[in-house]
């Protein structure tokens, strides 16, 4: 009998994207899955919608607003699968997602690691582009690290398909983590590896949903300070792979594409930075604004110029997302 995968999923307040989230869960073309929500308080018709899926073989689990680490962590602690899939409750599996993963599973020991490719989406699935990086292909968990930081890449949280054994060795999900959890998650996930491969056939899709998704930090404290955390971490994960100077460069790269989250209204976390960049070698040069800001800056200030940045992206976000949805329901869809 083919080995049980266990579609791991945590959901707040997701009414408007679960169903075609659950859809694209049910319709995987590998044949022996379990599929878990965990609705972690919401107070829309989430648990409802989920539910509606009961019949198709999705669990459902209710629990109090504990944040999607602990969502996630409780659904893990329910699962039995082999290998685990972990899904946000908005993005979509490719119907051959699992199956072709699970076709190099097969072939590899339970310490190799699967990925995949992806792409963003608004509202039409049929706009993704799949752009490859180079984080797509198979490589070693040290090179798949230094690749990413070096190219500031990224591998969207479904991408992965992960054995028990990595998990187990892994550990669960840091709660203190209001953003980028998964990217402190899997660098854990990676590090426990021997190894990566990389599902050609396979894709995910990845919905910007708007400003309210858990990846967006904006101005919230909270997230800035969890966001640094989580960085921190991560940069001691890699320099426990490697200290030569290929690592260090890469680590303070890492710091310098982040600094601009955080200056210059975090001055602690600011000095912290440069310290670390420091004793790897390394210097953190001053963020700069492009010319629509910059003379904001100038007679205002940067934490003017920054809110107006702030603001700017976030309505042509919304525009852009506005349009999308237009299209997508002259083109018949609810």
């Amino acid at each position: 009998m083919s080995r049980l995968v266990s579609i791991l999923i945590p959901a707040y307040n997701a009414a408007q994207w679960i169903e075609e989230t659950l859809a694209s869960a049910t319709n995987q073309t590998w044949p022996n899955l379990e599929i878990i929500v965990i609705d972690d308080g919401s107070s829309d018709s989430t648990l409802k919608l989920a539910s509606q899926f009961l019949d198709r073989g999705v669990r459902v689990v209710s629990q109090k607003n504990m944040g999607a680490a602990a969502a996630r962590n409780h659904a893990l602690s329910l699962s039995n699968g082999d290998f685990i899939q972990w899904l946000d409750s908005d993005d979509l599996l490719s119907p051959n997602k699992i199956a072709d993963q699970m076709a190099l599973a097969d072939r590899s020991s339970d310490r190799i690691l699967l990925s995949c490719g992806w792409a963003y989406f608004m509202y039409r699935q049929s706009k993704a582009r799949f752009i490859p990086t180079s984080l797509w292909c198979d490589l070693s968990p040290l090179e798949w690290y230094l690749r990413k930081w070096e190219g500031n890449h990224h591998m969207q949280t479904a991408t992965w398909l992960v054995s028990r054994d990595i998990t187990t060795a892994a550990g669960p999900w840091d709660t203190r983590l209001l953003g980028d959890d998964d990217g402190e998650y899997f660098s854990r996930i990676i590090k426990a590896s021997h190894g990566i491969k990389f599902a050609a056939g396979s894709k995910v899709y990845y919905r910007i949903s708007g400003g309210n998704r858990l990846s967006y930090i904006g101005r919230s404290s909270r997230k800035v300070e969890a966001q640094f955390l989580g960085m921190k971490l991560q940069i001691s994960y890699l320099l426990s792979m490697s200290s030569d100077v290929r690592a260090k460069a890469a680590c303070v790269n890492y710091l310098q594409t982040w600094l601009p989250h955080f200056y210059p209204e975090y001055p602690d976390i600011v000095t912290t930075a440069q310290k670390i960049s420091s004793e790897l070698g390394g210097h953190l040069t001053t963020p700069t604004l492009s010319w629509k800001y910059a003379w904001i800056r100038l007679l205002l200030g940067w934490n003017a110029a920054k809110r107006t940045q702030r603001l700017y992206n976030h309505r042509k976000s919304e525009v852009l997302r506005g349009l999308d949805r237009m299209l997508f329901r002259l083109e018949g869809n609810s």
